[in-house]
């Protein structure tokens, strides 16, 4: 397996998993490989130094450490937000959205109108609506907001 560090024309960087080299080039050259934060196919490989599992074998200094670090063991610290690259950031403010919202599809412009006009329940809603759509619900004074959704969060993972 190679774990490549790639990077799409925006400057987003991401990784990409691959059985070989050549399964990278062919999914490329295929048009397969693409950015998870904006879709696009356009990708570049980074110079990366390659990883080598050796088995068990671990100098006499990491194995020092690795005991110490066993001994007491210390809890992982959660990365905070602000460490977190900008395309980390817009994947996890999108997955929250994601989760906290209901998709009702290409009826978002009359959904939205039923909630503004007190016709239905007010709730996070998500959607499809045409440019007119988005244009008629923002003169009625029905606030909108465009959002790109990463074709990565489109679809569960297998």
């Amino acid at each position: 397996m190679k774990v490549l560090d790639l990077r799409c024309s925006h400057g987003h960087g991401f990784e990409g998993w691959f059985a070989s080299n050549e399964a990278f080039e062919t999914q490329l050259a295929a048009g397969l490989v693409e950015c998870p934060v904006c879709a696009d196919t356009r990708i570049v490989k980074l110079l990366s130094a390659p990883r080598l599992n050796l088995g068990n074998a671990k100098a006499p200094a990491e194995a020092a450490a690795a005991a110490s670090l066993s001994a007491s063991p210390a809890p992982a610290k959660a990365q905070a937000p602000a460490e977190l690259s900008p395309e980390a950031r817009w994947m996890r403010a999108v997955r929250e959205v994601l989760a906290k919202t209901e998709d009702v599809g290409d009826r978002f412009a009359d959904e939205a109108r039923r909630m503004h006009y007190g016709e239905a329940e007010e709730r996070g809603i998500r959607g499809q609506a045409t440019r007119e759509q988005t244009e008629a619900l923002l003169e009625e004074g029905i606030p909108v907001l465009p959002l790109a959704i990463p074709a990565a969060l489109k679809e569960t993972l297998q």
